[in-house]
């Protein structure tokens, strides 16, 4: 089957299998190895990627159904040199340990931040009339689809916190 998908602002053509999954097809098809398969049950969220502004496990949906959506994987929001504020924020926090997960933290990162700043709540947010603080309660429960098996989460939510009050660490 033949998809056109859009990665970090790049039409990449794509033809695979219909049940090629988007995670499958990032590493395998496209050599965008930044995402990583943990689980392929959608359970630790080491695949974390964004399309059209909302984090997904990418294990879980097919390539063929972002036809032409805006996806973006840990390649697209930063590079060598040039990281991004929660790419910086990981490493200056010691956000990581094996790093296997990081990819995905730091994608599912980048949304959630976003989510917080359009007003979304979570289900720790105590007034869901006021705009959320991210709070170490609120970032633990927004990020808790992601794990660590190094157990690094003081580290990341220092990281993330530091981010989302508008440091650049």
């Amino acid at each position: 089957m033949k998809t056109d998908l859009t990665i970090n602002g790049v039409r990449r053509p794509l033809t695979a299998d219909p049940r090629t999954s988007l995670l499958d097809a990032l590493r395998h098809h496209l050599g965008l190895t930044g995402t990583k398969k943990g689980c392929d049950h959608g359970q630790c969220g080491a695949c974390t990627v964004i399309v059209n502004g909302r984090r997904i496990n990418s294990c879980l949906t097919l390539a063929c159904m972002h036809d032409g959506d805006e996806i973006t994987t840990i390649e697209g929001l930063g590079s060598t040199g040039d990281l991004s504020p929660l790419q910086t924020a990981f490493v200056e926090h010691d956000g990581f340990q094996c790093g296997y997960c990081t990819p995905g933290q730091i994608c599912s990162a980048t949304a959630m931040i976003e989510e917080a700043k359009a007003g979304w709540p979570s289900h720790v947010t105590e007034d869901i009339a006021a705009e959320p603080e991210l709070s170490d309660a609120e970032i633990s429960e927004r990020m808790s689809g992601n794990l660590c098996r190094c157990a690094a989460y003081p580290n990341i939510v220092d990281a993330i916190r530091g981010v989302a009050k508008g440091g650049d660490a």
